[in-house]
């Protein structure tokens, strides 16, 4: 399992680099982001506020203490770990170190990867590789996703590619972390 999540974290690297280089230093949208838009421009500001509510602090933090609480209660120390480290390293890479090299702008502000996206994937990502049915869990994040990603075009925070640029980063952070995370191997049973 962890060279799989090890390949799955590097494809993802590999995958926010190339969309950052494609649009680094831009302060235009692409035909996808142009397309976006469009899609999305009859949509009303209090839809759009809600839709991007799964991004906002006050909704993830507490997922996150949940989340580490859960993990702690039951004594799965590297899951608790994991909880709180994905978010908080993949949030600190991106502000500080991708944003500023890939310098894409919109409206006065470095864009690519989302912010607002690296936070809620990481988060998804914790919740799919801890929760199960996974893959009830995987369909319940795809479409917070969907609905987070319209509401941050909707209101004109991020292009559309920013928000695929944070997906990938947050999943290539939270799948490398698992996979050196050392793992607790369960006893044999004795009967």
């Amino acid at each position: 399992m962890s060279r799989i999540l090890a390949l799955v974290a590097v494809l993802c690297v590999v995958a926010t680099v190339a969309l950052g280089l494609v649009y680094a230093g831009g302060h235009s949208p692409g035909a996808l982001d142009s397309w976006a838009e469009h899609a999305i421009s009859g949509l009303g500001r209090t839809t759009l506020d809600v839709l991007v509510l799964p991004t906002e602090p006050f909704v993830l933090i507490p997922a996150i203490a949940i989340i580490a609480g859960v993990c702690a209660y039951r004594r799965r120390w590297p899951d608790a770990a994991l909880a709180v480290a994905g978010p908080a390293l993949a949030l600190g890479l991106n502000t500080w170190v991708l944003k500023p090299l890939f310098d894409r702008w919109k409206e006065g502000i470095l864009v690519y990867p989302s912010g607002h996206t690296v936070s809620l994937v990481t988060v998804l990502v914790v919740l799919v590789l801890l929760a199960r049915p996974k893959v009830l869990t995987v369909v319940v994040g795809v479409v917070l996703l969907c609905c987070a990603a319209i509401g941050m075009i909707g209101l004109g925070y991020h292009y559309l590619t920013d928000i695929v640029g944070g997906a990938f980063f947050a999943t290539a952070v939270v799948t490398g972390l698992r996979a050196v995370t050392p793992r607790r191997v369960p006893a044999p049973s004795a009967g």
